[in-house]
């Protein structure tokens, strides 16, 4: 029976990620860098030292990753703060449904607690969860599976007793490896072959996941 349901955030419940990247390409273009699609790919679902550590090996040690990420965050906060946070198709429906048929629900990210909590508030989705693990309280980002063996242990439910939603190739890879059924709502790319084979179900939207959850044998 699953009884606690496990969310990525950026790309599968706020569609944040193409902003982003916009971020990316405009700060790197005024460093006369170019930043492409394939490499911001990439580094979704990835800790920041992990982050970091992609940037420089691709643009050199001198690369002022510090201030980059500081205007990408502020490009990010004017646009979701002028437009509002983007939330993905079904996703407060789907939380609704959650919240109603008593699962437990948590927030498993990469992104790191002050922008969570920020993203959470602005959006208007904190009472919608029940608690959530952040990148900076992980010492392996995806695709390693600490970020969701630690949510299942907030959610107090084993591995096979959750679901993790996901959106990256690497979130997929890390549910995988913790033993923890994933659906994939992909975002900017389609798995590949390798990661579309790991996940439980590949679905369009948020809207498909109420039914898989009653087929699983789910609390509804």
């Amino acid at each position: 029976m699953i009884k606690a349901v496990i969310f990525d955030m950026d790309g599968l419940m706020i569609d944040s990620e193409r902003v982003t990247y916009e971020g990316y390409v405009i700060e790197c273009k005024k460093l006369g860098v170019v930043m492409d699609e394939e490499f911001y790919k990439r580094l979704l679902g990835r800790t920041l030292p992990e982050v970091y550590l992609m940037f420089r090996e691709k643009y050199g040690e001198a690369f002022p990753m510090d201030d980059v990420l500081k205007k990408v965050h502020k490009y990010m906060d004017d646009r979701f703060a002028g437009e509002g946070v983007p939330v993905k198709k079904g996703l407060r429906k789907l939380l609704g449904y959650l919240k109603e048929h008593g699962y437990r629900t948590v927030v498993a990210t990469s992104s790191g607690r002050q922008r969570v909590d920020r993203i959470l508030k602005l959006a208007d989705l904190e009472a919608y969860f029940d608690d959530s693990v952040c990148g900076d309280e992980v010492t392996k980002g995806k695709p390693d599976p600490e970020v969701f063996l630690k949510a299942c242990e907030k959610a107090e439910a084993e591995p096979g007793e959750a679901l993790v939603l996901e959106d990256s190739e690497a979130g997929i890879s890390a549910a995988f490896a913790a033993g923890i059924p994933v659906v994939c709502v992909p975002d900017m790319k389609y798995p590949e072959k390798e990661y579309a084979a790991k996940a439980y179900k590949i679905v369009e939207s948020l809207d498909e996941v109420a039914d898989i959850l009653v087929y699983m044998g789910g609390q509804a």
